[in-house]
């Protein structure tokens, strides 16, 4: 049983997704930067600079959302980035962002499936995810068709949440997210389920060596494991 956001729903995971996000979407930015205390946008920066060691040029991001992470791989002066998410609440505040700072010639958002990509196989020099991939309903099957459309020799990116192991970070870091950020993220964005989901979902998803397992049976090669701040957070990556 996967988790979901909410549990009274018999929608499936990817429709509850949806709705949770198109829910707080006009509070996302906001939470994402003060429940991590602004640690979110350093974890993006050292995620694009694994992804700049291939100079891709062509870029697509899974679960944009409102456009963060793809703003920070401009840094890696691509030609093109495009970002597709399921929620449209989200990547409105998105097109607004990139709107406000004359960057629709370089980045461009769809409404998409990351489990059914709308691109031909080989089509991207790199295809990269920001805490997106713990969201899928399939997790194989959005891996694989980030496979699918990468060129051969193109690489993954991966930034999503990860369980601290060591003592006592790990008790600290438990306490918070189980009982501080719900707190927090109930009040500011009005959707009580959304911040309980929040840890839920990390506790569930198979991070560090497991994931990495994962991306081994979808085909990824030279897979690397990342950890950051006390294992916080992770950056996977691999090769097609």
């Amino acid at each position: 049983m996967s988790v979901v956001p909410y549990k009274n729903d018999q929608t499936g995971k990817k429709s509850q997704v949806a709705q949770m996000f198109n829910s707080i979407a006009g509070k996302y930015d906001f939470l994402n930067h003060f429940l991590s205390a602004g640690i979110d946008i350093y974890w993006r920066k050292q995620a694009v600079k694994i992804m700049g060691q291939n100079q891709p040029t062509l870029l697509l991001d899974i679960a944009t959302g409102t456009g963060d992470f793809a703003i920070e791989a401009l840094s890696l002066n691509p030609q093109k980035i495009v970002g597709i998410d399921i929620s449209e609440g989200m990547l409105a505040v998105g097109q607004e962002k990139i709107k406000k700072k004359s960057l629709t010639d370089k980045i461009e958002l769809q409404l998409g499936d990351s489990e059914n990509l709308a691109f031909a196989d080989n089509t991207f020099d790199g295809t990269m995810a920001a805490f997106g991939v713990r969201n899928f309903e399939n997790l194989h099957k959005g891996l694989s068709e980030m496979y699918r459309v990468l060129k051969p020799g193109g690489r993954i990116v991966v930034l999503e949440f990860s369980k601290p192991r060591s003592f006592p970070f790990k008790q600290v870091y438990n306490f918070y997210f189980k009982n501080i950020l719900p707190v927090f993220g109930k009040i500011i964005s009005k959707d009580q389920a959304a911040y309980t989901y929040l840890p839920e979902s990390v506790q569930a998803f198979p991070d560090g060596q497991e994931f990495i397992n994962i991306l081994k049976q979808v085909g990824f090669k030279n897979t690397q494991w990342h950890s950051l701040t006390f294992g916080i957070s992770s950056i996977y990556t691999g090769l097609k």
